[in-house]
């Protein structure tokens, strides 16, 4: 039988038939480890760096198979270049015949009903939601799948989304007047049927937590799991694996029960009113927790003048808004529905209220509008180690960002992955020739209140000499705001920054212009990728360490301390590691690619921990002068090159 490595080999199906395909031994091993694991049932996590072709490793092997391979990914952009993209490539080139699937949560795909009720109620805010619902009703009638992505002229983060999808909070399942032409139960159809599912890791989890988002029916059935962007798995675990609660959901219980209301029950007028004092309760609580937005333990927040009395009002309001919809239940499906929802909300709000139990971090996100409150578990490792025993599955993990130096321990200990093989792929992009590390000398500690200020003076000479075509990325949203001001009117190129245009749109912009300067925080640290001389320079301005004020951070850290550990090394550094790779992995992202890194934080070169964050980047040359930079970027010989002393 041909070996998945001579499949991807010079004389396979792949370099027959896919334009530029190159042979590449980092991606034949990581394909034979795959197809061992999952022949024998076992668990792999294989760090894959770029350029490796990680796709195409594992899409082969799960293609021959045999058995039903959920393929999950981290984002929506990833699942439908999987599905859209690369399976149909590597299907076409193996001649396979295997039923292939992809599968999104419900919020993605069009909801016939509420998409009736929104065009009944009329009573959209502007012009341009007027016409992008036009948009998407002359669409429903033409669309197969009903996945909202394939509208490309109403934003994302339209939203006018909301409206037209539903959540598992207000879908009606079977009870729905547009069951029989659901898209979502379609998608779980074909879904049940596929030998190959292309899924997300939010949606995996929802199903491992049973909740209504999930399959339910899907996980089972699975021989085989490969997940994609294995380092988001920690963090969406611990939010599906925890309980929460936001305004959102209030208020779109607010909205639904008026809208229903309208339908079904128009003259119960106690019940409208009920609803109208639900959102003001809402936006009152919102009042009571201050003007300013971020995370704070429950506890603290909590003891803040006026927050628990507008809780008890929140809760008294979501008591009598049910209370109505209790009665008025029976004069319709949606009413009903909203009663139930009404009902899981207030039970969700009385557990949220209450103190923790020392296994969960109970915490608030505020946001300018809006708040969450959030029961989080300290630890995921046990519970998912449980999924996985659950399911007698093969397990392979895979990342560009999965090991500390050589190890995967961080990774492995924070799911309790156990006796897993592992494999640590280095790119085949020639980072020695093609990238140069700049450390800048003589910045200031990055807890300095100049520090931004001076990260900026050292970076402008470096934006001068790569011509713009730089990523400028910053740890918080206030630093971000320091050197947009610091740069306005400073640099002869265009400056972009995160937050005055959409993410979509900024890097359209960005790959257009070709010489801009794009400012961005966590969202452009990963998944953003750039070809060609368009990004040649990357600008880091600190060491990616999680902010000491996080509650989430806090009560990890005081955990681990309590069981002897050392929560700064142990967690804190591995942690950073893994999201500085990802930052510099937007640097070099194909095989011509040519560019600087520049990594401002003197913390890198005077801390003995920075060894550890040298030790897990590609192995660029280095340098800390600037001339070096400005020879680099003329394509002259840099002798100096190769040395941060």
């Amino acid at each position: 039988m041909v070996s998945p490595a001579d499949i991807l080999g010079p004389d396979g199906p792949l370099a027959r038939c896919v334009p530029g395909f190159a042979p590449r031994a980092a991606q034949q091993h990581m394909a034979e480890a795959v197809a061992d694991t999952l022949a024998e049932a076992g668990a792999l996590i294989a760090e894959a760096g770029t350029g490796t072709g990680k796709t195409f490793a594992y899409l082969v092997p799960a293609l021959r198979f045999g058995g039903k391979v959920i393929v999950s990914t981290g984002t929506r952009t990833l699942q439908d270049q999987l599905f859209h993209r690369d399976l149909p490539t590597v299907r076409e080139a193996l001649k396979h015949p295997a039923r292939v699937a992809l599968l999104k949560g419900r919020a993605n795909y069009l909801c016939l009903h509420r998409l009736d009720i929104t065009l009944l109620e009329g009573r959209l805010r502007s012009r341009r939601l007027v016409s992008d619902l036009q948009s998407i009703r002359s669409w429903a009638g033409r669309t197969r799948s009903g996945d909202i992505a394939e509208v490309a002229e109403v934003p994302e983060d339209s939203t006018l989304w909301p409206l037209v999808t539903s959540t598992a909070d207000n879908c009606l399942g079977s009870e729905c007047p547009a069951y029989s032409e659901c898209f979502v139960v379609n998608a779980r159809r074909e879904a049940q049927e596929a030998d190959l599912v292309v899924i997300n890791h939010h949606l995996l989890f929802a199903d491992m937590a049973l909740k209504e988002e999930g399959f339910g029916e899907l996980l089972p059935a699975a021989d085989a799991f490969i997940l994609d962007e294995a380092h988001q798995l920690p963090e969406v675990a611990s939010n599906f694996f925890g309980l929460s609660l936001s305004g959102r959901q209030l208020l779109e219980l607010a909205r639904d029960a008026q809208a229903e209301h309208v339908r079904e029950a128009g003259d119960m007028r106690d019940l409208d009113e009920a609803r109208g004092k639900l959102e003001k309760a809402v936006a009152d609580f919102r009042l009571s927790l201050g003007s300013g937005e971020g995370r704070g333990t429950w506890r603290e927040v909590l003891e803040r003048k006026g927050v628990r009395a507008a809780l008890a009002n929140l809760n008294a309001q979501l008591v009598e808004l049910n209370r109505w919809l209790e009665l008025a239940a029976p004069r319709g499906k949606g009413l009903d529905n909203c009663w139930r929802r009404g009902t899981a909300l207030l039970e969700r709000l009385e557990l949220l209220s209450d103190p923790a139990g020392e296994e969960y971090i109970h915490w608030i996100d505020i946001f300018r509008r809006s708040f969450t409150l959030h029961l989080t578990p300290l630890d995921i490792g046990e519970t998912f180690r449980g999924k996985m025993q659950a399911h007698r599955s093969a397990w392979v993990f895979t990342s560009a960002t999965l090991a500390v130096g050589d190890s995967f321990k961080h990774f492995a200990d924070r799911l309790g992955i156990e006796d897993a093989r592992t494999e640590r792929l280095e790119s085949p992009f020639d980072f020695q020739s093609n990238a140069l590390l700049y450390a800048p000398p003589a910045l200031p500690e990055p807890n300095t209140p100049q520090y931004t200020a001076a990260v900026v003076e050292a970076a402008l000479p470096v934006i001068e000499a790569s011509r713009g075509r730089a990523f400028m990325l910053f740890t918080s949203h206030r630093a971000l705001q320091i050197a947009a001001e610091a740069l306005r009117g400073r640099i002869d190129y265009p400056l972009l920054v995160q937050g005055e245009a959409p993410r979509g749109e900024l890097l359209a912009r960005f790959r257009q212009l070709g010489n801009a300067v794009l400012l961005g925080t966590g969202s452009f640290w990963e998944g953003v990728d750039v070809r060609g001389p368009a990004l040649s320079c990357v600008i880091i301005d600190k060491l990616p360490f999680a902010s000491p004020g996080d509650p989430v951070l806090q009560a990890r850290v005081e955990r681990i301390r309590s069981q002897g550990g050392n929560p700064f090394m142990d967690y804190q550094v591995p942690t950073a590691v893994l999201a500085l790779k990802q930052g510099v992995g937007r640097l070099i992202r194909d095989v011509d690619d040519r560019g600087v890194m520049m990594l401002c934080d003197p913390r890198l070169l005077t801390k003995p921990y920075g060894r550890l964050f040298l030790k897990s980047l590609p192995p660029m040359a280095r340098t800390r002068a600037l001339a070096d930079v400005q020879a680099f970027f003329e394509d002259e010989p840099a002798a100096a090159v190769g040395d941060l002393s």
